[in-house]
């Protein structure tokens, strides 16, 4: 397979999509590691195997609408393995193998078979103390932004997933790209304070536009780059309570047609009534209370 992602929007060809079958029984609060999840199984609302199954094909059927090849992790008995994107990541023509936390290390071994339609000159494995996961990482062609977190409390947050360690290979492995490290807001148990990745709170669709959450960023100053990156009028802003509901987390298989979840109403008639964009809504409710959504599923392998 010859692996090539410049951008997050270019037209789909091949993609790797999360396994909802077999995710085991509810976790205890202790066992979470994002607040959202931690959110839902606090208020007893911890989604149902049978309802993420549906949601995940609502997906699946989506992208072979649109002709693209859909590949599947093997499935591990009682794991949750719904979001592909941390597990790894492509950039350009090369597969990094993500250092995930130690949650979910089990996870990449389903991955082997499709791993191994990979040359290996092109996979990246990181030294074991660079941390990074494929939500915070968005290819932008010439840009590569990174979230992060620059806590001193870093190592106590289980939410903090990418480190500056990893950063600093990614510029050795990529040093044509500019890298811009953007630092998070963290926060274990309350999900309107903290992000848990970068595409929580930030996300390029189509061209040169983006959705962007402003108080997810430490320093404001990083918002306002992104904004003079793209453009105002190409930024669409989302408030506290959209953000909770995880809008920006939408996923392009085109420059012109985005997924998303049906019930971001104000946005989804933004994305067509204003920019023009083709939207296609599915449901994905019960599996945003699990702190992930559209983008979070599918790890892409190929785009036009």
């Amino acid at each position: 397979m010859k692996l090539n992602i410049k951008n997050e929007t270019g037209k789909l060809k091949s993609v790797v999509l999360g396994q909802p079958k077999s995710m085991g029984a509810i976790p205890t609060l202790e066992e979470s590691y994002d607040a959202k999840s931690y959110h839902s199984i606090e208020h007893n609302i911890y989604p149902k195997e049978e309802d993420i199954i549906s949601e995940v094909s609502a997906f699946e059927a989506v992208l072979k609408k649109y002709d693209v090849e859909v590949l599947r992790p093997a499935i591990i008995k009682d794991y949750n393995q719904v979001f592909a994107r941390d597990v790894a990541f492509v950039i350009e023509d090369k597969m990094i193998i993500s250092n995930v936390i130690k949650d979910r290390a089990d996870e990449q071994e389903a991955y082997r078979k499709i791993f191994e339609k990979v040359e290996w000159r092109k996979i990246i494995n990181l030294p074991e103390t660079a941390h990074v996961e494929g939500g915070d990482v968005i290819v932008w062609n010439d840009y590569l932004f990174i979230g992060t977190c620059y806590s001193e409390d870093y190592r106590s947050f289980k939410t903090a997933r990418t480190n500056e360690y990893a950063i600093e290979i990614l510029k050795e492995y990529f040093p044509k790209k500019r890298i811009i490290d953007l630092d998070l807001k963290k926060n274990d148990k309350i999900p309107y304070e903290g992000i848990l990745h970068l595409d929580c709170t930030f996300n390029p669709i189509g061209k040169d536009k983006c959705i962007i959450y402003k108080n997810g960023f430490v320093d404001e100053s990083d918002y306002e780059l992104i904004v003079d990156i793209f453009g105002e009028e190409n930024c669409f802003n989302i408030t506290d309570e959209e953000m909770f509901e995880m809008n920006p987390n939408i996923f392009s298989i085109s420059p012109e047609v985005v997924v998303s979840d049906h019930t971001f109403t104000r946005m989804n008639n933004h994305l067509r009534e204003v920019w023009g964009f083709t939207v296609e809504e599915i449901p994905y409710r019960e599996v945003s209370k699990m702190g992930g959504l559209l983008r979070c599923s599918t790890m892409p392998l190929v785009r036009e």
